[in-house]
């Protein structure tokens, strides 16, 4: 019986070194790739459209934000989803900012019918998927919390049939029939850019080894460990992005137990 556990998934992860395509968004494109690097992963930034469907096709797992759309990029992230469909590789949508605009919002949707394995969005982000809409939203953030979006999880579990992972103070993971919680963290990490961004990229990771729901965990639980670490010693913001890779690289999996 395999073993699907975070523990055991970090390991995994280490002793493969997956190659994860990320096709994700200018803010975060340098800070998410270290994040992958310090976990463990091999991380790969490629978004041209004359190469993604290759790529996809060598890689073991793929990342799709939609943080910084252009029409470029959309069309190189509707390629690659469909490519990775076709490949039996699996991959994960963030889909950053749904609801600020309806052609970002259109955008997600469409993404939504290429089948990703597991959707790692905010409150905001999963209200406006389900055709709601966040009183809370700025812009890309969302204020409303991860128990508010429950109902709407559910539902978008239901139509699309993937997993989802709604990411707040506490992380709710939803698959049919399954539900399940991370704890943890530190608030801090809301005043550094492009760390839910690197959380979906750790998601992407670990679907190089596992089934989707138990790859959704092990991530939000691995950034949740490493996040406590690193706000232990660090005196602000700008130093907590930088001890969230040391703490990434140096958890073990006995740290998860």
């Amino acid at each position: 019986m395999n073993d699907f556990t975070p523990p055991s998934l970090l390991a995994a992860l280490r002793a493969r070194r997956p190659l994860v395509q990320n096709i994700t968004n200018t803010v975060v494109t340098n800070f998410t790739a270290n994040v992958l690097l310090a976990v463990g992963a091999s991380p790969a930034m490629v978004d041209a459209r004359e190469e993604v469907e290759a790529f996809v096709r060598i890689s073991n797992a793929l990342v799709v934000n939609i943080g910084t759309l252009n029409a470029m990029t959309v069309d190189s992230m509707m390629a690659a989803t469909r490519a990775a469909r076709a490949a039996g590789v699996p991959w994960v949508l963030d889909p950053v900012g749904a609801g600020a605009t309806p052609w970002r919002t259109g955008v997600a949707v469409d993404l939504l019918g290429h089948a990703p394995a597991v959707v790692r969005a905010n409150p905001g982000e999963v209200l406006a998927l389900t055709g709601g809409r966040d009183p809370t939203q700025s812009g890309v953030d969302s204020g409303a919390g991860s128990d508010a979006a429950l109902g709407p999880v559910r539902m978008l579990v239901g139509s699309w049939k993937t997993t989802v992972a709604v990411t707040g103070a506490t992380d709710r993971i939803v698959t049919a029939g399954r539900e399940d919680s991370v704890e943890g963290g530190h608030p801090m990490i809301q005043q550094v850019t492009g760390t839910g961004c690197a959380t979906t990229a750790l998601v992407g990771a670990f679907l190089a080894v596992a089934p989707a729901h138990e790859a959704a965990v092990a991530a939000l639980t691995v950034m949740k460990r490493a996040t406590e670490r690193a706000a232990a010693i660090a005196t602000g913001p700008g130093s907590l992005g930088m001890t969230l890779l040391d703490a990434l690289s140096r958890l073990e999996p006995e740290d998860l137990e």
